[in-house]
């Protein structure tokens, strides 16, 4: 492990780097506080820190809080090296962030292991880290596909809408269903329907931007939110899509399947001032269009009448609900 070494007299550094080095450690030395400080709070900086007390221009205590005053980094274990030998000392030195204190001269063993006890606290504490973004993403993402679960993406949707009004720009809303969903399952079983659904959600995080958000919505059905979506591009994007899907076969372990979706489009230009559950009802009366107009197309969500783009043909309109 890389471990720093701040010790501004230049034959102690040099002893003190030697020991380590000689224990297996990669050793990083500084002379003063501040570049032990800069080091430190690095993304990238050690994760253990020797420090003496007084250095130059910032002294150890000073490192100590700048390090500790970080957000959401990596923890950083130090210990302070120092003559002080106080108790009001040791307080002073621990309250500033130190983990852990010993005096000069110290004895190199009792050195080695006190850093290996600051090692498996590092250890623990990158453990309770995987845990903590583990169940962060399981709350967040849909187990399956590994896409925004249906909660995170309604409140996503609700924030770029309010932001879209907000700015007076437009969001494309797309609801889109796989195409016989059911027979793939009765025919195959439920791990190729499994295969299907993944493969579907790659090719849509495929066909979006990174600021763009998809998300399962339940069972075989997406909803894909495009930020920022120039209304007279918003169906060009919405055939891409579909001809992602249908373009080539899904590759499964019970055969090659072609696979279609449905999509309904709303543009919140369209829509204006409406809530992320109304804009949703209007998008599902398209995609049921869609559905009903021989699937594997895209309806368009409009004020009383839906807009039909079908593969190869000349855009229609069909009569849609108020």
């Amino acid at each position: 492990m890389k471990i720093l070494i701040a010790e501004d007299d230049d034959m102690s550094r040099r002893l003190l780097q030697k020991t380590l080095e000689r224990a297996g450690y990669e050793v990083q030395a500084v002379e003063n506080g501040r570049l032990a400080q800069d080091e430190l709070c690095r993304s990238d900086g050690p994760r253990l820190a020797l420090l003496d007390w007084e250095m130059p221009e910032v002294d150890g205590p000073g490192v100590c809080r700048a390090v500790r005053a970080r957000e959401e980094k990596a923890y950083v274990y130090m210990i302070f090296l120092t003559s002080k030998e106080s108790s009001d000392d040791k307080v002073a030195g621990l309250r500033s962030g130190a983990d852990d204190y010993l005096t000069k001269p110290f004895n190199a063993e009792e050195l080695k292991a006190r850093l290996r006890t600051g090692m498996r606290i590092l250890h623990l504490e990158d453990r309770l880290v995987e845990a903590r973004e583990e169940m962060r993403f399981k709350a967040t993402h849909d187990g399956l596909t590994g896409l925004w679960n249906r909660g995170v993406i309604m409140e996503l949707l609700t924030r770029e809408l309010v932001r879209s009004q907000r700015e007076n720009s437009s969001t494309a809303i797309l609801l889109c269903d796989i195409d016989h969903f059911k027979s793939v399952n009765d025919t195959y079983g439920h791990p190729v329907g499994d295969e299907v659904l993944r493969e579907v959600a790659k090719r849509l995080l495929a066909s979006v931007r990174s600021y763009d958000f998809v998300g399962r919505y339940g069972g075989e059905e997406f909803i894909v939110v495009l930020n920022n979506c120039d209304p007279t591009s918003a169906l060009g994007r919405a055939e891409q899509m579909r001809e992602a899907i249908a373009g080539r076969e899904v590759i499964t372990k019970g055969a090659p399947l072609h696979v279609t979706m449905s999509v309904g489009l709303l543009r919140s230009v369209d829509w204006p001032s409406r809530s992320a559950d109304s804009c949703l009802n209007e998008v599902d009366a398209a995609l049921y269009a869609a559905k009903a107009g021989g699937r594997n197309c895209v309806r368009v969500a409009l004020p009383g009448e839906v807009a039909a783009i079908s593969p190869g043909a000349t855009p229609e309109k069909v009569h849609g609900r108020r």
